[in-house]
């Protein structure tokens, strides 16, 4: 979601380019590309830094939103929500795996008063800082009262966040645009470096160092000598600081930084109709299926180990130091995995990221299946650092080998909307599925509330009415009720075991059965397999 494979060039340029060569052929399996400059940071001229600093800034504005809904928020619902609930909030994420729906009418609509990307990026930042300082003043209270009798409903809580979220993937069209013409044509290749840098410290600033900092255990245990019942940031004074953020760099990037002149090159129809005829391609149709249905092993170990670690009390400090140790990890083994996929097809590498990602899923599960009854211990701590980084391994081996294909087999002439919608396509096989595993795991999930014995109860010191029958506490309002009440809730039957072996199975049969022989066949076509027919455009 949060990397391109390839930067864009302008398909005029990347055309002549090949064309020109007398060793042009369709049937090689390597496109050639234009050679780029290969400068040192330091070595690019200094309007380039300028704009890559610039770049880096914007595309960190996406990941603070970002990394709260897609990461910190589903930690700090689990304390209020079911995991069906959160199944819902997941829609969240949903516009970033669908923008190249409304991609064409950004890259097409515009002011040219302020600008091809000034158009979007200028309106977009102050809905997204004046909705960050709105919902900042009371995601308190909607956090607490979410998913309770007279309270809103998760759907409307959600609904805040999509509106972030679609924001944030909004703006995410306009400054990939951007991208290629702030940097000069031989130094382009830095734009896929400042997405990268930039959303993954925004997204690491909302996701692990703001746990920690949120966590009253984590501030009780290392900044504090007197304990108190709140972290060092709330989640609403988080909103509320860069809401104002947003606001201030918008203004100051709406009156210091000019935007060159620019004409449009297509209609929005031409592009939706290209995306169309591409779609059309048999081999297009067989890796959307692929996409669609390769995470689904996947998905319980994605969405649900982390959140059941939570509910048998691993700890948000513990789960936000595990994520900082893995984040170095993640960064080291991104570059492995890159030489790897120039050493080896990028498919078959892809496959044993895949199989690797199946035996991940089944760690995790013996991992949680062990947790202490004393409580998390240091050589617990390691077992689940372990079993994160070799979670991550998998799944960074699998991104990087899809995307070098991707790069592949992407038409250069339109190589924006191609590689744009393989991504999308991929990124949405990701999440559509979250939604139904989350929700499956509360239907296997059987748990039963035991009043408390009548001679050990002390009704003044319940926090709600008092247990006297035996009922359900499978859901997470059901759980508060039956504590409140002074009951025990006991679980007979723990829906996660029984989902992630079902999405195991599932993993296990679509690749054995169609995904492996699917990719390793589209991996060994010639590159024309790939092209649209000859003519206008």
């Amino acid at each position: 979601m949060r990397r391109k494979a390839s930067t864009k060039l302008d398909s005029d340029q990347v055309t002549s380019h090949l064309m020109a060569r007398e060793s042009f052929s369709l049937d090689e399996h390597v496109p050639k590309t234009p050679i780029l400059n290969n400068h040192g940071f330091l070595e690019l001229p200094r309007q380039d830094q300028r704009n890559f600093i610039l770049l880096c800034l914007l595309y960190f504005l996406q990941g603070i939103p970002m990394g709260l809904a897609s990461g910190s928020v589903p930690f700090l619902l689990k304390d209020h929500l079911s995991f069906g609930e959160i199944g819902v909030f997941s829609l969240a994420s949903y516009p970033y795996s669908l923008k190249l729906l409304w991609s064409p009418i950004v890259d097409a609509v515009w002011s040219p008063k302020l600008g091809r990307r000034k158009s979007w990026i200028l309106p977009i930042q102050l809905l997204s800082g004046f909705g960050m300082l709105y919902l900042g003043s009371m995601v308190e209270d909607l956090m607490t009262t979410t998913g309770k009798p007279g309270g809103p409903g998760v759907w409307s809580f959600t609904g805040w966040w999509f509106f972030l979220v679609f924001m944030c993937a909004t703006q995410d069209i306009a400054v990939d645009g951007w991208a290629l013409t702030l940097l000069t044509p031989g130094n382009v290749s830095y734009a896929s470096t400042a997405q990268t840098v930039g959303l993954t410290a925004g997204q690491f600033l909302s996701y692990t160092v703001f746990l920690a900092f949120n966590s009253k255990d984590f501030a009780n245990r290392w900044f504090r000598t007197e304990e108190l019942d709140t972290g060092l940031v709330s989640l609403g004074g988080y909103l509320t600081f860069w809401g104002w953020a947003y606001i201030a760099i918008t203004i100051g990037l709406a009156l210091l930084k000019k935007e060159e002149k620019s004409r449009n090159e297509e209609g929005v129809w031409d592009v939706y109709k290209i995306m169309w005829d591409v779609l059309k391609l048999r081999n297009i149709q067989t890796i959307i299926i692929v996409h669609l249905i390769a995470k689904i092993g996947f998905q319980a170990n994605d969405g649900v180990t982390n959140l059941k670690l939570l509910e048998k009390g691993f700890g948000k400090e513990n789960m936000a130091l595990t994520v900082l140790i893995d984040f170095p990890f993640e960064i080291g083994l991104g570059y492995y995995a890159g030489k790897w996929s120039q050493k080896y097809t990028p498919m078959r590498l892809w496959c044993w990221g895949f199989v690797g990602r199946l035996v991940a899923a089944i760690i995790a599960q013996t991992v949680v299946s062990i947790f202490p009854m004393n409580g998390v211990q240091p050589w617990y701590m390691l077992m689940v650092i372990a079993s994160h980084v070799f979670s991550t391994f998998t799944n960074t081996v699998m991104f990087v080998a899809v995307s070098a294909f991707h790069a592949r087999v992407a038409d250069p002439v339109i190589g924006g909307t191609y590689m744009t919608l393989l991504a999308t396509v991929s990124n949405l096989g990701g999440t559509f599925p979250r939604y139904f595993v989350l929700r499956l795991v509360d239907a296997f999930t059987t748990a039963t509330c035991y009043p408390p014995p009548a001679e050990k109860t002390d009704v003044g010191s319940l926090k709600g009415p008092l247990v006297t029958q035996p009922f359900s506490c499978a859901l997470q309002a059901e759980k508060e009720r039956c504590e409140n009440g002074g009951g025990t809730c006991e679980i007979l039957h723990d829906g996660y075991y029984i989902v992630n072996i079902i999405c195991v199975i599932v993993g296990v049969l679509t690749f054995a059965m169609y995904i492996r022989r699917k990719v390793l066949h589209l991996q060994s076509l010639p590159l024309r397999a790939w092209r649209l027919a000859p003519g206008p455009r």
